[in-house]
């Protein structure tokens, strides 16, 4: 994590620093004891986390944390208990009174760690047309890979899975639950316990018929699968 060390005394950013070394997965990106300067650092820089002192000359570290609104994660250091709660109202990490000892340090930046990683966001799915399966057929040591954008719908049959994809029928040495559980469900559902069908696909319903593109015969919607078949199609119902 980059670090950005803001205090009006240099004694202090010298603790900060010394502490800092202690843990390999920070780095000191800047140290500054002039608050504007901090802003100038914050907007030009990628910072992870500032410790920042709140009584200073201008600009108090209350008064940064309001303008940087929440662009990294903020521990406060100060001398003064009276500002904790006004600083976790500013959603800070951890608040750290002077003289600050290493394990209290420490345990703020395990705390910080911890919140990056909660608030990380989640890697971006991958599309579906760069993703595929390997299947074994039912010809003994061949395996197929089918992608997944190709796939119209899967059928259930009993040991066996036909997937039709392409204008093909593929048996594959599956069961329908294995199936279910690695096809994403963003864009496939099952519909009947024999089968399940990509949603992209639809052309039509009619009663508890399912009609897909390019695919003759309707599929069945099963009694199971209703319910929550039609509150995925009710999102997309014009009124």
């Amino acid at each position: 994590m980059n670090c950005l060390l803001v205090d009006d005394e240099e004694h202090a950013l010298e603790v900060l620093r010394h502490h800092l070394k202690q843990v390999p997965a920070l780095t000191v990106a800047g140290a500054t004891t002039n608050p504007l300067e901090a802003l100038r650092l914050l907007n030009s820089q990628p910072i992870d986390l500032v410790f920042l002192d709140i009584q200073m000359p201008e600009l108090s570290g209350l008064d940064v944390v309001r303008a940087i609104n929440g662009k990294c994660k903020v521990i406060l250091t100060t001398a003064y208990s009276e500002f904790a709660a006004e600083g976790f109202d500013l959603e800070v990490v951890d608040y750290l009174l002077k003289p600050i000892s290493l394990p209290r340090f420490l345990k703020a930046v395990q705390r910080a760690m911890r919140t990056t990683e909660v608030t990380a966001p989640a890697p971006a799915p991958e599309p579906l047309e760069h993703e595929y399966i390997f299947v074994k057929t039912e010809l003994k040591g061949k395996m197929l890979k089918i992608n997944l954008v190709d796939i119209d719908y899967v059928e259930g049959m009993k040991n066996y899975v036909a997937i039709h994809h392409n204008g093909l029928r593929t048996l594959a040495l599956l069961n329908m639950k294995a199936l279910e559980d690695r096809l994403p469900s963003r864009q496939f559902m099952r519909v009947h316990k024999s089968f399940i069908i990509a949603l992209s696909k639809i052309t039509a319903i009619e009663g508890n018929q399912i009609q897909l593109k390019n695919i003759k015969a309707d599929i069945a919607l099963g009694d199971t699968y209703r319910q929550a078949f039609h509150e995925i199609m009710r999102k997309k119902l014009m009124q």
